[in-house]
């Protein structure tokens, strides 16, 4: 395998994690993996990265589970009738960059015994935290940072999504002994030219590049 390996995780569900690790993807022409999606109504996580970084179609992983009902992925599984192994969650081979993508936080369950920061720890890649900058962020991100250091996971930095917070962002990474990747803002529209853009006049390309 050659090239980086990134995973990148959120303080919570919905705040804007997927679209940052599109951006990234693109920036970097990495491949993408999602080794699990729960809840397929609304599409999958995979099919709004393939349609917003720019990378070839191969470059986009098929998931190793994709389930049905839109929850924890512990939960669906067990609704839709899947035993998730953690063994079958090894990463990909791929040539060049690759960024893996978690569901929701990182103390979210992969199965009854496992979350995924437990997952990260196996993996032993750097880890971006995606963080909203609203009401509630700074206590959201450093228990994440806590979560993480515990396992032994590194933290490459905190990748924030949303208006512009100065204090919130400076304290979490302050308090957080944690590199301040950047901003992504809110984009409207969300298109992969606007993506590209703002990915690019928001973050260093060099920081994810080591």
């Amino acid at each position: 395998m050659t090239g980086p390996r990134f995973i990148i995780t959120g303080t919570d569900t919905g705040i804007g994690k997927t679209v940052f690790a599109a951006a990234l993807a693109g920036a970097l022409g990495a491949s993408y993996w999602k080794p699990v999606q729960a809840g397929l109504e609304d599409g999958s996580d995979s099919e709004d990265v393939a349609r917003l970084a720019g990378i070839a179609p191969d470059r986009v992983l098929p998931e190793a589970y994709r389930l049905a009902t839109p929850c924890s992925p512990h939960r669906a599984a067990e609704i839709d009738g899947v035993t998730i192994d953690p063994e079958r969650l090894a990463l990909p081979q791929v040539d060049g960059p690759l960024i893996v993508e978690g569901a929701g936080g990182v103390l979210v369950p992969l199965t009854r015994e496992t979350t995924y920061a437990d997952q990260f720890a196996r993996w032993q890649c750097p880890v971006v935290l995606v963080a909203r900058t609203a009401l509630g962020t700074i206590n959201h991100s450093l228990l994440s940072i806590e979560a993480l250091r515990a396992r032994g996971v590194e933290v490459l930095g905190v990748a924030f999504v949303g208006e512009p917070q100065e204090d919130s962002e400076a304290t979490i990474c302050q308090m957080g002994k944690v590199r301040r990747l950047g901003r992504l803002p809110r984009l409207d529209p969300l298109t992969p030219e606007v993506l590209h853009a703002a990915f690019a006049a928001n973050f260093r390309l060099e920081d994810f590049t080591r």
